[in-house]
């Protein structure tokens, strides 16, 4: 029986990879704006790796790098980056040359160090760390571009001043233009 349900399964994957108007693997690379939830603003560089079930739904890998400038309150705190590594999926809802989509995606976040001053009032850090988050996005690939906004969820974390006690919100939006090589129409 267990060799029936997986040769009907690789059957239908075959199936379903012929049946394609479009190639089944494409790679994004991508550059953009990372928008903290409290303030500030920041780049991001991305790649993802992603293969096509069929025409309307991809799925696939997120691997991307943003370095942000937050604002804690009334001052400004330094922060060394977020990496995340996630899985996604996205569902086109055309298959003409513009292709606009939805999406989620969830993965690890990794959060880098952040320092913050206010002031002359007090000061206070927040160590490394890495916590899972998730993201629904929307965007459209034009040819072999690609345009691109998620809004990346992650929780907050405490920072823990001289003076009083804060949180700082970690998550933020994404908007970046790309382009893929591979993935284009057959």
């Amino acid at each position: 029986m267990k060799k029936i349900i997986l040769l009907s399964v690789l059957t239908l994957f075959v199936w379903s990879a012929n049946a394609q108007d479009f190639k089944p693997f494409q790679l994004y690379l991508g550059l953009g704006y990372a928008m903290p939830a409290d303030g500030g603003g920041g780049i991001l560089v991305n790649i993802e790796p992603s293969y096509r079930i069929n025409d309307q739904i991809a799925a696939g890998l997120r691997i991307e790098s943003a370095a942000m400038a937050k604002i804690v309150g009334e001052s400004e705190a330094k922060l060394a980056g977020v990496g995340s590594y996630t899985v996604n999926g996205k569902y086109y809802l055309s298959n003409n040359s513009f292709r606009p989509y939805v999406g989620v995606g969830l993965g690890l976040f990794s959060l880098g160090s952040v320092q913050v001053d206010t002031n002359g009032t007090g000061s206070g850090s927040v160590s490394a760390g890495t916590t899972f988050g998730f993201y629904p996005r929307i965007g459209f690939d034009a040819g072999h571009f690609n345009l691109n906004l998620d809004y990346n969820i992650i929780g907050s974390t405490q920072v823990e001043f001289s003076t009083d006690d804060s949180k700082i919100k970690n998550s933020y939006i994404g908007i970046r233009i790309g382009a893929f090589i591979f993935g284009g129409r057959k």
